[in-house]
Formats: C-alpha cells, structure tokens, sequence
C-alpha cells in the first residue's frame, strides 16, 4: 500500500506537516536536535544514527514490511519543530507488544487488520518519547494528524509502542486507548559494587547468586569493549552468535551485518559488547547500548554451551557495568521472568492504540480494561516475592 503524501496544516501553531519516506530526507541534526535535545535522557534508539542504520541496511523498509512514513513539523519558515517516527507494518513482528490476536479477532470478522500505522522503534521494546516536540500543543496536534492519516489511508489503526508515562497519558487523554505490561528492570540504589547490592537481598538470594557467578565464570575470561576497543573479529563473533540466537529462538534474525557494521561507525562509543572468552577462544557476546542513564541490553548468542552464560553476560555483567559508569538502571529487554531472582524487579510499560472501526474499538478497550487490572496485580505479586530483604525500603 502507498498512501498518499498527507498535506495537514494547523492554522493555529502555524506548522505543515508531512510524512516522508525515510531519514535519508531528513538531516542528521535537525533530527537530533528534537530526539534528543540538550538536558534530556539520552536515548541512543531515537538517534538519527541508529534509525537511519535501519534504513541504509533494509532491515527497515518496504520488503521488511517496516515502511517509513515519519511525520515531520515544520514551521513558517520551514524549521523542524515536530516528528514522529512511524512505520506502515504489514504484519506485527519485531514489536514486542502483541496484537496477533487482535489481528486474529478483525480479520475473522471480515476486516483488513493489516497494514497498520505504528510508531516505536523498530525491533527495540525500549521505554522513550515518541511525539517529538517541545510543545503540548504541538503534540497534541501531531497525535491528531496521526490518528486522521490512520483513517484517511483506510488502515486499521495507529499504535504507539514503549512511550513513557507521562507521553501515554497525553495519549490517552488524546483518546487513545491504554495498555500496560510489564518489564523486568534493575534500578541502582546507590550501590558502590556488586558486592553493596547484593547486601540488599536475602541471605538466601545472595548465595544463590554467587554461586551462579561463579559457575558461570569457571574457566571463562570476560571482556567489556566499547569504542575504539572493537574490533572487526569482535563483531564477527557477536554476529554469528546472534545468528544462532535468531535461528534456534525465531528462524530468522531481524538485522543484518551491514546494520551492525553501521553502528559500529555511528555509535561506537555507545555500544558496549560483553564477550566470553574461553581457551583463548570467543564463544559468546551480549550486546548493550548505553544511555546516558541506562544501560540497554539487546541481542545475545553463544557458539558453545557453558553454565548459567546467558545470565552472566546479559543479566550480572550488566549490572557491573551499570554501577562502573554510574547508570540509573539496565533494561534488559522484555519478557523473562527469570530476571527477578537476579535482582531485575517488575516495571509498568505502556502502549496506546487508536482503532478505527468504532465498533472493534470498543470491543478492545473492554478487553483493555480487564487487561491493565490483570497485569498491575500480577506486578504487585511479582515485586512481593523479589529476592530483596522485605526489611529494605521498596
């Protein structure tokens, strides 16, 4: 499907807006100026570099069923002052907030579910902005031309994927639908060491876990690298680790090795790779991009078997490099709930959707209700049995 270029002028904040068919159109730092503005939270997934990664590679694009359509805000002198980024999706992969079923539910009732409209970051279940524009009013007016487009171009809806809580409430209140699910995160209390925060769980856990780390270091070397530490054999190994991730978890991996080669030359000093070295020789890699107060865990492989590896690299690793470089919290992905007994505790994220049929709408924000009360009682029950002390503050 190729919609048409949408023209949608808001006379009273005096912008045009438009949608345009990749950030190859857009430059470098006008995008960056809005995704990540001078004092916020850096967040390397909004980036110019790294969406545009997706792009320059194909792994995002119109033979990946990702086709971009960003809005873009311009002013009466032709200033960028407003973006969102957003995809026409001919299927749901690669989002990791699940509507299959929804998909399922409107087409066996004789609708078109796919395409649809959606803005997040491609393949990345990372909590950030995504109405990028200083102004309420603005965003409010952008939220609106999206909701308009998902009708003008007869798909079935728009939906916005990870935004931050105070954003999904702007949604909601913009009249979009709100879903919750939950995320397993670590949060640094201040804690000087591995040691320091270990102090904070049972006397139980702590053991648990340091025989874990033990296990899992038994004969291995572990490697952080970052910046001018990587190498091209680095990534050679990543690469096929993650590889065979992909294959024996999906079947097929999402992104190529012009992608990563991309980062590399980009994003280089935000990349950290974690690399388990035994005999002299590589076997596994966690991959992280740092935030300028997170540390984001992504992909993960490895090309032997060892003990408790995975949680090592991805999970104990990344809490060590978290505190060296004085990170708020590690995001290690979604899903997992083998995360809470190594100190990841269960975190509300969202999503907000406008569904343009009225009467599909109202059947999922009925669903939706019931939903959001499951999921923030199954939160509570998670945190109550989390491996921390129950005489430390929550």
């Amino acid at each position: 499907m190729a919609p048409p270029p949408a023209d949608d002028g808001d006379q009273s904040l005096a912008v045009t807006v438009q949608p345009v068919a990749g950030l190859g159109d857009v430059p470098r730092d006008d995008w960056d100026r809005l995704a990540n503005p001078p004092g916020a939270e850096f967040d390397p997934f909004l980036s110019w570099d790294f969406l545009e990664a997706l792009e320059a590679s194909g792994c995002v694009g119109a033979e990946t069923g990702w086709e971009a359509r960003h809005l873009l805000a311009r002013d009466a002198m032709g200033k960028l002052v407003g973006a969102v980024p957003l995809y026409l999706k001919s299927h749901s992969m690669g989002e990791y907030v699940f509507d299959h079923a929804w998909a399922d539910a409107y087409e066996r009732a004789g609708g078109r579910y796919y395409p649809k409209l959606l803005t997040a970051i491609p393949f990345s279940p990372v909590t950030g902005r995504r109405i990028l524009a200083d102004s309420p009013a603005l965003r409010q007016a952008l939220t609106r031309t999206c909701c308009d487009l998902a009708t003008r171009w007869g798909v079935s809806g728009w939906h916005v994927n990870f935004p931050g809580e105070a954003e999904a409430d702007e949604l909601h209140a913009s009249g979009l639908l709100p879903r919750l699910d939950r995320q397993y995160i670590w949060s640094n209390r201040g804690y000087r060491d591995y040691d320091d925060f270990l102090a904070d769980l049972s006397s139980r856990k702590r053991k648990a876990l340091r025989k874990e780390r033990a296990a899992a270091q038994d004969g291995l070397t572990i490697e952080h690298l970052t910046g001018e530490q990587l190498c091209p054999e680095h990534w050679d190994v990543f690469y096929a680790c993650y590889q065979e991730t992909g294959a024996r978890k999906w079947g097929y991996p999402y992104l190529n090795r012009d992608f990563f080669d991309r980062l590399h030359q980009r994003l280089a000093d935000r990349v950290l790779l974690v690399m388990a070295k035994k005999d002299g020789r590589y076997i596994a890699a966690a991959l992280n991009l740092i935030g300028s107060h997170a540390l984001y865990g992504r992909y993960w492989g490895k090309l032997e078997d060892h003990p408790f590896l995975h949680f090592e690299l991805c999970y104990h690793q990344a809490i060590d490099a978290a505190m060296a470089r004085g990170l708020q919290r590690v995001e290690a992905g979604a899903q997992g709930e083998h995360k809470l007994a190594r100190g990841y505790r269960p975190q509300p994220v969202r999503s907000a959707h406008f569904i343009t049929n009225e009467g599909f709408r109202n059947a999922v924000a009925q669903y939706l209700d019931q939903e959001r009360a499951a999921v923030a009682t199954d939160i509570q029950l998670q945190d109550a049995d989390s491996p921390f002390r129950k005489d430390q503050p929550r």
